[in-house]
């Protein structure tokens, strides 16, 4: 048997006992290029592959490989050497053929939002004068650093620092799915914000704004606006591709628009709540996009990865909690992480409730929007005051249940009526207009009063 002939049946062997997805990730583009002296050389495309064989795989490839050769292998050495193109990628014997592919645009204008809105929006700074998101549609919190690590999203944050490590080159598209909460987002704006190190052509959008850029551009016949600012990026980031499914123009749109990026090296990262042959009315040619680079998934967290987010929340808060009120947390809450950090959230929001007192918030509102206690709680209507006042009324009402009357007196004898108004209309644009913006806000009075980085009153 040929070198060839002999990781043929190799691979035969493999893709038996792994996914499609799995075998393609791992296999694509790997060949024999020597096998001598019972020592076997085994080209793979990148460093990432050579890393994920060598820890992962090792053994079953060395099983496989003496049982289809009839001979003792002493030693496997991963390489990292392509092998000479001849216009056709091949995974056990299958050709994928090579796209013809548009030609790369020369625009060099730098990125932007098409009708301003979003990138208005994220510039915006809040009352304390700090961006909620920066101009790359990136919240600064989501990073590797404060990223948890477990066996269920190992593979996707390992791919993704391989990603931002070199990209357009590692893997190109990156497409990462898993159910909701299970930090899909904080992966990909981690991504996002590790590349601003070195790049300034970075774009974080979701599908539906994809849409909405798209059918804005065609009804006001600013195309060329909309393929600028999709196109002439060097990392492209979008969220819930799977809302693309049913919407024509948009997956005609967003099928050149990738493959213009790939042809120009340009990096692609997309997640979705599930792997790509599974989102419904998607059209074959994307998925075959969605799945030419590397597929990785993020499963349920087990109890070790929840105890360990848990721990590294309140260690952020600096509001130590006893372990088994942790454990009964993370034993309750199974699947979302996003719903974990809430239970958290409400069990350290009702022990510090127990404690707090109006004007402990009234200070720390005041901390936070860089305004004095006593202007704050004083009588002054100054146009400044109005909105850190408000947020004061709204954790005050909702962390300690003081009366409407009481509320007003703690800041400047005002009327009930008028605390009862301020606290509904944060209520409003907070529960029911779901503004992250605002919510931001109050989060963040919330953790100065977790840490209790302030003076007292």
């Amino acid at each position: 048997m040929t070198n060839e002939q002999i990781w043929q049946s190799v691979l035969g062997e493999m893709e038996v006992s792994l996914s499609r997805v799995n075998f393609i990730t791992w296999f694509k583009d790997t060949f024999i290029s020597s096998f001598e002296n019972n020592k076997v050389i085994i080209c793979v495309p990148n460093g990432f592959v050579k890393k994920w064989l060598e820890e992962k795989y090792h053994k079953n490839i060395l099983k496989t490989l003496e049982s289809v050769s009839q001979q003792k292998i002493n030693d496997i050495i991963y390489k990292i050497e392509l092998r000479k193109s001849s216009g056709t990628n091949t995974v056990y014997g299958q050709e994928q053929k090579n796209y013809d592919l548009p030609a790369k645009t020369d625009s060099n204008q730098q990125t932007k939002y098409l009708a301003g809105e979003q990138n208005e929006n994220n510039n915006k700074p809040n009352q304390a004068g700090q961006a909620s998101y920066n101009r790359f549609g990136l919240n600064p919190k989501y990073t590797f650093e404060n990223f948890i690590v477990g066996k269920n999203n190992e593979l996707a944050h390992a791919a993704c620092k391989a990603v931002v490590n070199n990209l357009g080159k590692a893997y190109n598209p990156l497409f990462i799915y898993g159910g909701v909460g299970l930090g899909k987002t904080h992966l990909l704006q981690a991504i996002g914000n590790e590349a601003t190190k070195f790049t300034d052509k970075i774009l974080y959008t979701t599908s539906e704004k994809f849409t909405n850029n798209y059918v804005q551009a065609v009804q006001t016949g600013k195309g060329k606006d909309f393929k600028n600012m999709y196109r002439n990026v060097d990392l492209l980031l979008i969220d819930d591709v799977q809302f693309m499914g049913g919407k024509d123009g948009t997956q005609e749109e967003f099928f050149h628009t990738f493959n213009e990026l790939q042809q120009g090296d340009k990096q692609i990262v997309l997640s979705s709540d599930r792997p790509p042959k599974s989102i419904p009315a998607i059209e074959k040619r994307l998925i075959s996009r969605f799945e030419s680079g590397m597929v990785a998934d993020i499963g349920k967290p087990d109890i070790e990865t929840k105890l360990a987010i848990l721990e590294k929340k309140i260690k952020e808060k600096n509001f130590p909690l006893e372990k088994d009120i942790l454990v009964y947390i993370a034993e309750n809450i199974q699947n979302n992480i996003c719903v974990l950090e809430g239970a958290l959230n409400r069990v350290v929001s009702n022990i510090q409730s127990r404690s707090l007192t109006p004007k402990e918030i009234i200070d720390a509102v005041g901390k936070f929007y860089n305004i004095p206690f006593k202007d704050l709680a004083g009588s002054s209507r100054k146009k400044e005051l109005v909105w850190p006042r408000q947020i004061a009324i709204y954790i005050i009402r909702e962390e300690l249940n003081t009366s409407y009357p009481s509320i007003g007196n703690e800041l400047g004898g005002r009327d009930h009526t008028t605390a009862m108004h301020a606290y509904n209309k944060i209520a409003q644009e907070i529960k029911e207009k779901g503004n992250e913006k605002i919510k931001q806000e109050v989060d963040s009075v919330k953790q100065l009063l977790g840490n209790r980085s302030f003076s007292s009153v």
